[in-house]
């Protein structure tokens, strides 16, 4: 793992970024192994490859920070790249793999409400991706308000959301 994450670092090459993150993606689905990863410094590395690549590499890092988001010490970590994971979901083709990987890790770090604040901003997106996207998009979407009007906290900003 410590080598697959300074892989990461040392390549500009798209490719093996996205077989290490894939690698490392997989690896996540252990719960030992997320520890590892964040104790390594994986979580900055992993979330550092959202900006600036290649769009399918920014898919990879977000699947494979979806699945290291399944431990409450690394959702805090993860959190401060909800943000930018949300604009990656705004600006990225609808209903493509990449804006779905990005509704996926927002489902997971929306399950408790910790994070909701920082998903106010785009309520209105995901009420047009409900309206827009396919049949998986419309599904993954709703995973996340179904999370989000879970928290009375956030009615008021669901209910005035322009669409």
């Amino acid at each position: 793992l410590q080598k697959l994450i300074h892989l990461l670092q040392a390549t500009d090459d798209p490719l093996i970024q996205e077989q290490a993150l894939i690698t490392l993606s997989n690896s996540a689905a252990f719960s030992v192994n997320q520890d590892i990863i964040r104790n390594l410094g994986g979580l900055s590395v992993i979330g550092g490859m959202l900006s600036d690549c290649a769009p399918k590499v920014k898919e990879k890092a977000l699947n494979a920070l979806n699945n290291l988001s399944m431990n409450i010490k690394n959702q805090e970590e993860i959190q401060v790249y909800i943000t930018q994971v949300c604009r990656n979901v705004e600006s990225a083709p609808l209903s493509s793999d990449l804006q779905l990987a990005g509704l996926r890790l927002l489902t997971n770090m929306s399950v408790t409400s910790d994070y909701h604040h920082k998903m106010i901003n785009s309520i209105p997106c995901f009420l047009h991706l409900l309206s827009e996207g396919t049949d998986r998009t419309q599904i993954q979407v709703l995973k996340v308000l179904v999370n989000l009007s879970a928290n009375p906290a956030m009615t008021r900003h669901l209910l005035r959301a322009q669409v």
